[in-house]
């Protein structure tokens, strides 16, 4: 009888509280009533425009004073130009206004001549077919090599002509990995039209094995992240792909975006079908000396997943980060879609992986809602050790940073990006490259986004809007508000100035212990920026060498415990951002303290404790 209301003849404190209680159910049902209409006005606002209507512009949030530590004084200094770099992409963008050229390209930090340093290659694009012949050779990707003296300025080569890389290919991605276990980092590129492997040869030499290697080396398909992992823990490694959308010049013109006030204007991606990802598995070489033979296994694998309304492929995927999910020594996948879901590919250790994103809490925001997601990286960022997935979205929508839950039996993420600092000043910002990384040092792992609209006349439509944006970069303080952003007068005005950035990564290319910046950007030069933090903390640079067909260990973690109570894991992945690679020797910062217990869990499973001196690279082997 509890759960009955008084009778309204009783006595006046039983009719007072039946009163309160009518009371407060009117104005939950008010406050519902409000919700659902916010969420219905929020929703019209978020559907696709029509075309020849200017999208709304939204307001930014404003991010309350953080209160506690606050972010060190340090510089990134703007070197491009004096460490040699020359090279500006070519998009093919002549007026026609083909998605494409929007896009941008990605940028490889790894060690090309086995020399312990950090190389680059920016891929590039090409021009249409129907463009005039300017008289000029065609663009290709560009390749240099690090010839930084010891304690000097940080120096590159371009070696670009004669390395095998020198051929005309519209590229997006990189990925780069030892896919035969010779110790030297092979090449693929993604791209418009099909892929390109390419195989390490040695003194700056590469071979094109697409053919060979059972790649397709032409086709009507458009490839953007690729990376390469072992998914079947035998050792060697074998090569996620992602596709965007399904395209063609014809169907672009065919659909004919429009802006109001603008004209024609690049292509939505839901104006376009979605594509599938592809996987292949690599089955080693058919004879002695020659490249691996890739076998494709997209469908058996489960990896092709379908719009359950319609039946069509679903994926138009821009960012891949490979990460051992539930730790249990397989790798997963998690890909960041723009414009519909993000999928989560857990490994069912027998070939297949089980598509799991709703259930997990990645495919959506938190109103269960899709964005248009760009970049991506996978990280334990926190001193609880809570794996983050962070993933940078498209103008007017935050970044996303998805933490794991506690939760047995399952996996379970919620996106803290509010809570935890980088959301609300990110919304208007459109975000491509994004990573973990510790500039500082502190142990702690920060934040790096890189920026740029897709529209050359954005100010027309959305006046606080711009086409070349500046980076943000967000300081891990800990605390309950674990990130703050930082400006120009903590980390110097480089960084921040303003570009139609793309593609990004990290790599540390003087080895003076803490990670540099490279960045891509639409139409203009990239952006190579040295890390001149002096603050005094320790670190330790990683390079793991392992057995057998995975020399460069891609997908072990690395577990470290430090005298003042931290413990520190990082994984061992080339693969982040947008389209990028980042070096893979591993920077740990230390703060103040010192390493007390260090171990690697490598791919197969083993450990192997090691001891690695402060301000130094060590080297550790299976």
């Amino acid at each position: 009888m509890d759960d009955q209301e008084p009778h309204p003849g009783g006595d006046p404190e039983a009719n007072d509280e039946a009163i309160t209680q009518a009371l407060r159910r009117s104005l939950v049902a008010l406050v519902g009533l409000g919700v659902l209409a916010g969420t219905a006005v929020w929703w019209l606002q978020r559907r696709p425009e029509a075309r020849g209507v200017a999208p709304a512009p939204l307001a930014s949030p404003v991010q309350p004073a953080r209160k506690g530590p606050q972010p060190p004084k340090v510089r990134f200094t703007d070197i491009t130009r004096e460490s040699g770099i020359r090279f500006t992409p070519v998009n093919g963008a002549r007026g026609a206004k083909l998605l494409p050229e929007t896009m941008g390209g990605g940028v490889a930090c790894f060690d090309l001549d086995g020399d312990g340093d950090a190389d680059l290659l920016f891929v590039n694009g090409v021009e249409w077919p129907d463009a005039p012949d300017q008289g000029w050779p065609p663009a290709t990707a560009a390749l240099y090599r690090n010839d930084t003296p010891a304690s000097g300025p940080i120096r590159f080569t371009d070696i670009t002509a004669g390395s095998g890389l020198d051929v005309p290919f519209y590229g997006m991605g990189v990925a780069a990995g030892d896919m035969d276990g010779d110790s030297r980092t092979d090449l693929l590129l993604t791209g418009v039209g099909g892929l390109r492997l390419f195989r390490n040869l040695g003194d700056g030499r590469f071979r094109d094995v697409t053919t060979p290697a059972g790649l397709p080396a032409s086709s009507s398909g458009w490839s953007t992240a690729a990376a390469w992992l072992d998914m079947d823990r035998d050792g060697d490694l074998d090569l996620f792909v992602g596709h965007y959308v399904e395209w063609s010049p014809d169907m672009d013109r065919e659909v004919n975006n429009q802006l109001v006030g603008v004209g024609r204007a690049y292509g939505r991606p839901w104006l376009f079908p979605g594509t599938f990802p592809a996987l292949y598995r690599n089955d080693g070489p058919a004879s002695p000396g020659a490249p691996p033979r890739f076998t494709e296994v997209s469908a058996r694998s489960g990896l092709r997943i379908r719009n359950p309304a319609t039946g069509q492929p679903m994926a138009k995927t821009l960012a891949v980060a490979p990460i051992d999910l539930d730790d249990d020594g397989w790798m997963d996948l998690v890909v960041a879609n723009d414009t519909v879901q993000n999928f989560v590919f857990t490994n069912r250790h027998d070939g297949t992986f089980q598509e799991v994103g709703a259930q997990s809490g990645l495919a959506f925001d938190a109103y269960g809602q899709t964005r248009g997601a760009m970049g991506i990286d996978a990280a334990r960022f926190r001193s609880d050790r809570a794996l983050g997935i962070a993933i940078g979205n498209f103008a007017n929508e935050m970044n996303a940073l998805y933490v794991a839950q506690p939760a047995r039996d399952a996996l379970v993420f919620a996106d803290e990006a509010i809570t935890e600092g980088i959301g609300p000043a990110s919304r208007l910002l459109l975000k491509f490259g994004l990573f973990f990384f510790d500039y500082d040092l502190d142990g702690r792992l920060d934040v790096l986004t890189t920026n740029g609209h897709i529209e050359e006349d954005i100010e027309k439509v959305q006046p606080n809007v711009r086409y070349r944006q500046p980076a943000q970069l967000f300081w891990n303080g800990g605390g309950d508000q674990t990130f703050v952003g930082v400006g120009p007068d903590d980390a110097g005005p480089d960084l921040f100035q303003g570009i139609v950035g793309r593609g990004s990564a990290h790599a540390d290319f003087d080895l003076d212990g803490d990670p540099d910046v490279v960045m891509t950007q639409v139409g203009g030069p990239p952006l190579v920026l040295r890390n001149d933090q002096a603050l005094g903390h320790g670190w330790v640079r990683l390079r793991l060498v392992g057995n057998g067909a995975n020399p460069e260990a891609i997908g072990a973690w690395v577990h470290v415990r430090t005298e003042d109570g931290r413990r520190i894991s990082r994984q061992v992945m080339p693969t982040k951002s947008y389209l990028s690679q980042s070096e893979l020797p591993l920077h740990l910062g230390l703060g103040r303290g010192k390493i007390l217990e260090a171990k690697v869990r490598w791919p197969d499973g083993q450990e192997t404790p090691f001891v690695a001196p402060a301000q130094r690279t060590t080297v550790v082997r299976q």
